[in-house]
């Protein structure tokens, strides 16, 4: 027992600096459905158009190196944020675009 007094001192005096710290780690995150934390970061891109599929709100690029993923240069399918988007494309042109990723897919949010 006089073992344990320290420890629980310890943590007690602890436990306001750790909350401190994970309040500034989460400061620049977006909070999401009842307590799920993601951070949404925007990454840019060239590519190609390959394929569009207008039903599905998909499309196919031939895209180039995205650094900010360490992504080599490959051909994907990405999802469009807005159906309203596939109207800018058409096979075979080159676009910039900016997309996130969105649990298990890339999501494409603008397109110039």
């Amino acid at each position: 027992m006089k073992r344990l007094v320290p420890v629980v001192a310890a943590l007690s005096l602890a436990a306001p600096a750790l909350l401190h710290a994970q309040s500034d780690a989460t400061r620049n995150m977006n909070i999401t459905g009842a307590g799920t934390k993601t951070e949404v970061k925007t990454h840019k891109g060239v590519g190609t158009v390959k394929k569009i599929d207008a039903a599905a709100g998909r499309v196919t690029l031939a895209h180039g190196p995205i650094p900010s993923l360490k992504w080599s240069a490959m051909t994907m399918g990405f999802a469009v944020k807005d159906k309203a988007l596939l109207g800018k494309l058409s096979p075979e042109k080159k676009i910039e675009f900016e997309f996130v990723q969105k649990g298990r897919d890339y999501v494409i949010t603008s397109v110039k």
